[in-house]
């Protein structure tokens, strides 16, 4: 089993877990519905990107009406 030779200072602990911190993501404005959505993903609301549609979003249906 591996053993550190030498304890790791707390310094040198939290030097190397600088860079693991969470980023805030940016969102932007979607051109076509105006939702917010990541930058470079198709928007999740209307389905386009780039302008055009990549993806056709149908209605929700409501399962509880169309089971009575």
């Amino acid at each position: 089993m591996a053993v550190p030779q030498n304890r790791v200072t707390s310094s040198r602990r939290n030097m190397r877990r600088s860079h693991d911190s969470l980023v805030a993501d940016n969102p932007q404005e979607c051109s076509n519905c105006g939702e917010l959505k990541r930058p470079h993903h198709v928007c999740s609301a209307c389905g386009h990107y780039d302008a055009r549609e990549i993806i056709a979003v149908t209605k929700d249906v409501d399962l509880d009406e169309d089971a009575a």
